[in-house]
């Protein structure tokens, strides 16, 4: 086999738990355990309901369990649900040098898949993991800030080959089978950031969307359906060239195995674009170290990055949940007067507080150059209050709470896991999957967690 497609889905095949780094390893567990509670706190929201009762009416095949319910029904259904329910609130975890979300999409399709054919935890946690590698390295190579600044979201466009890679690997596939099922993935990718007018759920449609697309994509494959097995690097229509134009397919395949850009994956302590996040935690060290209160603030300036500015940033309206977790100035706004940014401060009657709107008004974003050279490897960010009385308050962050600046270790995210599935799951349940999470790669069976989800 030659060309990147190829050797990466040789390494999507060949890759065993024995390979997987130790530090790898330990992020795999952490990351297995936020996304579960991401999906459960998903099954929540109103858009997560309404998908469950159109995938449940759909009916089909036993092969896979619903969360929140008995229902059981086909493998891509049931991913399509979790994916969406695990990117539902901004919660999951992303990977700041791909700026995209691999857990919502990679569990969403490996853990159902798993759950139908009684995988082991250590091979479980092998096939997320070159998911994951993937789904990152795929937008790395892709030039993920050329293609974000055409309008595409990298979750979607990305996420059927991380999907496709995990259940290439969990389905024993071949080489060959793998590489046609990559093909058949990338051909599948979709996503774009047109619910930004409107604030419409297709966002959270997109992780979910990409996991049924990438198993679906690995069945065929594993069939005998082929698909371009040169569907990253090809000069007419492939990946890179089709989305950017200006990508590294080398990028896809070098140091591979050596090296784990998975490490790279960060948590959201806020329920709120990443891209926000270390906006925010300037703003909590301003409100920390200084007392600052809304009343104080005359202006508030963000420097940040130019896609950050296109992504996160316009004058501020309450038109919807989603429109104020992406909007910067919000989210600052919010931080600043409540001292937080979890779900509480996303609700449709929070976010029409005049007060906070008219906090939200008074900030303003400038396109900072050290910051240009930095977004989107890291995401740093600095916040300047000009307050009444005529001081200016400075704070600069070099990497968000939850980023390989700043990490949270698994204690911290088993916290947030409690907090976020508290009132959805009883405490011994949450106690039972913190548990399952830990020693993930010692599970005999990753069915036998459902009883838990239920």
């Amino acid at each position: 086999m030659s060309g990147q497609t190829r050797e990466l889905a040789r390494f999507i095949s060949e890759t065993s738990y024995k390979d997987l780094p130790d530090n790898l390893r330990a992020g795999m567990r952490k990351y297995f355990l936020d996304a579960v509670g991401c999906g459960l706190y998903g099954t929540t929201t109103e858009s997560g309901r309404i998908l469950s009762r159109f995938i449940q009416e759909q009916g089909g095949n036993e092969e896979a369990t619903l969360w929140k319910s008995t229902w059981r029904g086909p493998v891509g259904p049931v991913a399509l649900c979790l994916g969406t329910w695990m990117h539902a609130f901004e919660l999951d975890d992303y990977h700041s040098g791909a700026k995209l979300h691999p857990g919502a999409v990679v569990f969403a399709a490996a853990y159902p898949l798993a759950e139908k054919m009684g995988t082991d935890g250590k091979t479980f946690m092998t096939a997320c993991a070159v998911g994951y590698e993937t789904m990152i390295r795929a937008s790395i190579a892709a030039d993920c800030l050329e293609v974000r600044r055409r309008g595409f979201h990298l979750t979607g466009l990305c996420g059927p080959f991380g999907a496709a890679a995990a259940a290439a690997h969990l389905m024993k596939l071949t080489p060959e089978q793998t590489a046609n099922a990559l093909g058949l993935a990338g051909t599948q990718g979709a996503g774009t950031w047109a619910f930004q007018c409107d604030g419409s759920e297709t966002k959270r449609f997109h992780a979910g969307r990409a996991a049924q697309s990438g198993l679906m994509a690995a069945s065929l494959a594993a069939g005998g359906y082929t698909g371009p097995k040169e569907i990253f690097e090809y000069e007419d229509g492939g990946f890179i060239r089709a989305f950017s134009g200006c990508g590294e397919p080398e990028v896809l395949t070098r140091d591979l195995g050596a090296h784990w850009e998975t490490e790279g994956v960060s948590f959201k302590p806020y329920c709120c674009c990443g891209s926000t996040h270390s906006t925010i935690d300037a703003v909590l060290a301003l409100r920390k170290e200084h007392g600052v209160a809304p009343d104080d603030v005359q202006e508030m300036e963000i420097m940040n990055h130019s896609v950050v500015k296109q992504q996160c940033s316009w004058q501020y309206e309450p038109v919807s949940s989603l429109r104020a977790q992406m909007n910067i100035e919000y989210c600052a706004a919010v931080a600043l007067t409540d001292g937080e940014a979890g779900p509480g401060q996303f609700t449709s009657e929070r976010i029409a507080d005049p007060e906070l709107v008219a906090l939200a008004r008074r900030a303003r974003f400038t396109v900072d150059p050290e910051i240009e050279r930095l977004y989107p490897k890291t995401f740093p960010a600095k916040v300047a209050i000009r307050t009444r009385d005529g001081r200016e308050l400075m704070s600069r962050v070099a990497g968000p709470k939850g980023s390989p600046q700043n990490p949270m270790d698994f204690g911290m995210v088993a916290g947030k896991f409690r907090q976020i599935t508290g009132g959805v799951i009883p405490p011994d349940a949450q106690d039972a999957l913190v548990e399952a999470a830990s020693g993930l790669d010692g599970i005999e069976t990753m069915g036998t967690l459902v009883t838990h989800l239920a």
